[in-house]
């Protein structure tokens, strides 16, 4: 508690203020008295001199507190009127401080030691938590309160005075501490150890220097410093401290060759473990290796009597081939004889030599089967034998390879050697004309010889001898037309054939120089080539040979309503299959249609019969197939004409006009212009339907995505080359050429150049006009 001292006027008040601990405040007189004995007092006092009722164990006091005081300054009658002023309240202050061991006349504090100053504060450097700064003891805390011991010091003292009870805590004779290894602990550690402690190749053999001793120490591997002994050092001995007492039995060396006796006997408990463990393994690999060797063993002794079989059978065969056996060898017993061994005796059969074994007893039998065979009188003579011999003496390894190797393959070796030379005998002395026994002798052994004794057949024997013969062919002369002994070729030479086309191409149009349309013979020669030659080619040959005759014989037509000559139209149109929709156009836009529509013209201006003309018109019509009628151009020319009657009858007004003419042209007209519209429905109906068949099963990415796209796979379709023309544009719009016709697409719409003008067609016309 602390209290308020009253003024004294010896005293200087302008001294900061001071507070001391509880009673009243002694004369000026007597605390000078006080301080000197309190100079007195501050000498240290030694703790045994002190009662062992004031003295802590723990905690040491300092400062001014003197434990010998038992009382405060004022005495202790100041004790009795101490808290007197609580008599006025409730006096809960001095029963709280009662409760938590306050005894009057003490002072505070776990000792009653108290403090005179004030407590002072600590300002902390941030605003982290308590002690994140360090210690926050103030300097007047460590005055008055000294650090105090830990726990684990306090307990140990605690039990070093609880044993001082004791005689002699010290001095007595320890018993002394064993330490044993086991043999198993042994032969762990030498396991471990030998995992962990195997150096690597390459630090194997460094040089090592110790330098850590007295004297400078080289070692050859890191090993050699890990098994050095712990010799005894020579120094001089240390000097005994004051507890420590002198050794009655100090033998360093007999220590030292203790433990390396010990040491030694560990390494070869540890080697003797490692050389049983060694032993062991080996036991087992050497089990494991006679399992395998048996194995091996009964394997071999099984293939040494497959093989005594093998040979057996195959000395058999050599004896019957001898000329003077009573029971020779036919081919098929030697079948049967190889297929008992493939079945039964595979894997000996397979690492056999088979071409030896076949040209030694095969071939001599073969060839004196096909010794009298004539290949095309009897086409398949041989060929159920040497498709059974095919499955005996073919290596599967090369049935993938069409290359020829005859070193290891035996059936081909026989082919090559037996059967070849009859062929070739026989091909050289056939006539290419007759070509009839020839294909029919190579159908029938297409699947049993190789693909490339086929090819050579074909190659160097067959093509060579058609090359010649249509040479020597003559198409104005010869009376078996080309066609007849080359077509039957095409499936088994196809492209090999490509290199006759161009002669023959050559020799037709030699001698189509002076044919007339009338002569019906040229297109019953060139129709068989229509699908032989490639489509290029054909409209080529036809544009240059054909067109042209055709074109002289529209010319010279005569269009006469009254009597009207058609055999030159006839000898035009009968081509229609021949040649192209658009050359056959061309030839009619440039030689019948001026001509026809002139004819009409000049029949209108003479007050005709319109019921003739209708006739006339309708009979015209009807000598075109409906392809050549869709087309735009034959359209066009049909529509001038109903035009023409039109106007005709249209224009004749006071004149004498036939009744009901007016009323017929007009229903003509209708009903033409109607029928023109529904082809051209049912044509886009076919062309949605054919596109929808084509189009199941396709991938999503082949759907044309624009116009474009589908202008594109219409050009693939129908042969059509359609490209972009590079730096052409029209209005801003690329320009394509859509085969010789040029276009561009805007919103959905084809527009074809014209002469002037650039005109919107559908995708029909444009492709009718572009073939």
């Amino acid at each position: 508690c602390l209290v308020w001292a009253p003024r004294d006027e010896s005293r200087d008040y302008s001294a900061p203020v001071n507070f001391i601990s509880a009673g009243l405040r002694k004369p000026a007189a007597e605390e000078e008295v006080e301080d000197d004995s309190d100079e007195d007092d501050e000498k240290p006092i030694k703790q045994e001199e002190l009662p062992k009722e004031v003295v802590p164990k723990k905690l040491k006091t300092g400062g001014n507190f003197k434990p010998s005081q038992k009382g405060f300054a004022g005495g202790n009658k100041s004790f009795m009127d101490f808290g007197s002023w609580e008599r006025h309240t409730k006096g809960i202050g001095q029963k709280l401080l009662q409760k938590m061991g306050y005894v009057p006349g003490r002072g505070l504090g776990k000792n009653a030691q108290g403090i005179i100053s004030p407590i002072e504060a600590k300002q902390r450097k941030g605003k982290g938590a308590v002690g994140a700064y360090g210690s926050e003891r103030t300097s007047q805390s460590l005055q008055d309160f000294p650090v105090v011991d830990s726990e684990e010091e306090a307990e140990e003292a605690f039990q070093k005075d609880l044993s001082q009870w004791r005689k002699d805590p010290n001095g007595g004779k320890k018993k002394p501490k064993y330490s044993y290894k086991t043999v198993e602990e042994l032969k762990a550690k030498g396991r471990i150890g030998k995992q962990l402690s195997a150096p690597p190749k390459e630090l194997s053999q460094v040089k090592v220097i110790d330098m850590t001793g007295r004297e400078q120490k080289v070692y050859y591997s890191y090993s050699q410093i890990g098994h050095k002994h712990n010799i005894p050092d020579d120094s001089p001995q240390q000097p005994l401290g004051k507890d420590s007492k002198p050794q009655g039995f100090a033998l360093p060396e007999l220590e030292h060759n203790l433990q390396l006796l010990i040491d030694i006997t560990e390494q070869e408990i540890i080697q003797n473990d490692r050389q049983l463990q060694y032993e062991r393994d080996m036991v087992i690999n050497l089990t494991h290796e006679i399992q395998k060797i048996s194995e091996v063993l009964t394997h071999e002794e099984t293939a040494i009597g497959n093989l005594s079989k093998v040979l057996e059978m195959v000395e058999e065969c050599e004896r019957r081939m001898m000329p003077n056996c009573s029971n020779p060898l036919t081919l098929d017993e030697c079948a049967k004889i190889f297929g008992t061994l493939q079945d039964k005796y595979y894997e000996e059969y397979r690492m056999s030599d088979r071409v030896d074994l076949a040209v030694a007893i095969v071939f001599p039998l073969m060839k004196d089967y096909f010794k009298n065979w004539d290949p095309l009188k009897d086409c398949t003579y041989g060929t159920d034998v040497i498709a059974k011999w095919k499955t005996l003496l073919e290596n599967d390894q090369l049935l993938s390879l069409s290359g020829q190797d005859l070193t290891t393959d035996a059936f081909h070796r026989l082919m090559w050697e037996i059967w070849m030379p009859y062929v070739r005998n026989i091909i050289t002395q056939w006539q290419p004309r007759n070509c009839g026994p020839m294909v029919d002798f190579l159908d029938s052994w297409v699947h049993v010889i190789p693909v490339w004794v086929l090819d050579n057949i074909l190659d160097q024997l067959i093509f060579p001898k058609l090359q010649k013969e249509v040479e020597n062919w003559n198409p104005l002369t010869d009376t078996v037309p080309i066609h007849s002994w080359i077509h039957p070729w095409l499936p088994l030479m196809q492209a090999r054939l490509e290199p006759l086309y161009s002669p023959i191409r050559n020799k037709l149009a030699n001698a189509l120089q002076k044919w007339h349309p009338s002569d019906s013979s040229a297109k019953l020669i060139l129709q068989p080539w229509k699908d032989v030659f490639t489509p290029g080619s054909w409209e080529a040959f036809m544009v240059k040979n054909i067109v042209p005759k055709l074109g002289m014989c529209l010319h010279e037509l005569v269009i006469n309503p009254h009597q009207q000559h058609m055999d030159a139209f006839y000898w035009v149109v009968d081509w229609a299959g021949m040649i192209s929709v658009s050359s056959l156009v061309g030839l009619l836009e440039k030689h019948f249609f001026p001509k026809w529509l002139q004819v009409l013209c000049s029949w209108l201006s003479n007050s005709p019969n319109y019921e003739e003309i209708t006739k006339w018109y309708l009979g015209w019509k009807s000598m075109f197939s409906d392809q050549v009628l869709a087309h735009p151009s034959i359209k066009e020319k049909f529509n001038e004409a109903l035009d023409i009657m039109n106007r005709a009858v249209s224009s004749s007004v006071g004149g004498y006009m036939q009744p009901g003419a007016r009323e017929n042209i007009a229903y003509l007209t209708h009903t033409e212009r109607r029928k023109d519209f529904q082809y051209e429905a049912m044509q886009e109906r076919r062309e949605a339907e054919n596109m929808a068949q084509r189009g199941i099963g396709m991938a999503a990415s082949s759907v044309p995505m624009n116009f474009k796209d589908l202008i594109q796979t219409k050009a693939e379709e129908h042969n059509i080359v359609f490209m972009p023309v590079i730096g052409k544009r029209h209005e801003g719009k690329q320009l394509y050429t859509f085969g010789r016709i040029v276009i561009y697409i805007d919103r959905g719409v084809v527009f074809v150049q014209g002469e002037k003008t650039w005109v919107p067609t559908s995708l029909q016309s444009l492709i009718d006009m572009a073939k």
